[in-house]
């Protein structure tokens, strides 16, 4: 089996953590490299949880890329530089995977442009927990049936995007099995302004962050005389890492930019 060169952005984070024990701890993963918005000529393993990881450390992507030719960014940082780094890492022909949410919709029609000028792949994931993905699917199919549909999104409360990205990405499939429909009564008013939280197409989504939580979802669906719930829960961050390795054999194999785990799960 080949192996696969891989670079990480944010290895710091505590899905950068999980992601570097991944890509350390998986035969045809090697990793090459990291970029850290600081720590610029260190090693990895002179930073305190790294002991034994004999890999540079970078500030600029470009030097990054340039000196170390990676197969595969793996991207864990802010929706402010997620955009960036993809755009940068496509530009070097280097296949992106990326778990930072928060593209627009701009954003992702010109980074999959790029991927197809260069012929390589690009796999942007608003989330890599294989459970994850499974319940939005599962949304999706039950919005055949059921088009009354709230989601209801649980995070940490240092979490800085509101709603989610899997919340939006969970409306947006839910969408294509459902019409425009506005939901409650006609003459609902907030008595409270966002008391019903941000509305998709007249579904409500509501944002919740707490310390103590990781990362769940419900999507709660009506009709009369029954509910339906599908819900998942994230306990740690090492539920997202088998999508991430999914998501880094694949994107080798791809030519275009996927956007959602969803997309090359069988």
């Amino acid at each position: 089996m080949e192996t696969i060169k891989v670079t990480i952005a944010g290895p710091r984070g505590r899905m950068g953590k999980e992601a570097v024990k991944l890509v350390t701890d998986t035969d045809n993963f090697e990793l090459i490299s990291v970029i850290d918005h600081k720590n610029n000529g260190l090693l990895l393993s002179e930073i305190a949880g790294f002991s034994g990881v004999e890999v540079p450390v970078y500030t600029d992507m470009e030097e990054c890329f340039n000196n170390q030719s990676p197969d595969v960014l793996i991207d864990l940082t802010t929706p402010e530089v997620g955009y960036q780094h993809t755009r940068t890492s496509l530009e070097w022909g280097v296949r992106p995977v990326v778990g930072t949410t928060g593209f627009t919709k701009e954003q992702l029609d010109e980074l999959k442009t790029l991927a197809e000028e260069k012929g390589i792949g690009c796999i942007l994931a608003p989330n890599f927990a294989i459970g994850a993905v499974l319940m939005m699917k599962f949304s999706q199919m039950a919005a055949k049936y059921f088009d009354d549909v709230e989601i209801i999104e649980l995070h940490h409360d240092q979490k800085l995007d509101a709603p989610s990205g899997t919340a939006v990405k969970t409306a947006e499939m839910i969408s294509e099995n459902r019409g425009i429909k506005k939901q409650g009564h006609p003459s609902e008013t907030e008595t409270m302004k966002g008391a019903r939280g941000a509305d998709y197409n007249g579904m409500h989504i509501h944002s919740v962050r707490l310390p103590g939580l990781i990362a769940h979802q419900q999507v709660m669906f009506g009709a009369d005389g029954q509910t339906l719930t599908v819900r998942h829960d994230s306990y740690n961050r090492a539920s997202f890492m088998s999508g991430v390795k999914v998501c880094v054999d694949t994107v080798m194999k791809l030519d275009t930019l996927v956007y959602g785990l969803e997309n090359i799960l069988d």
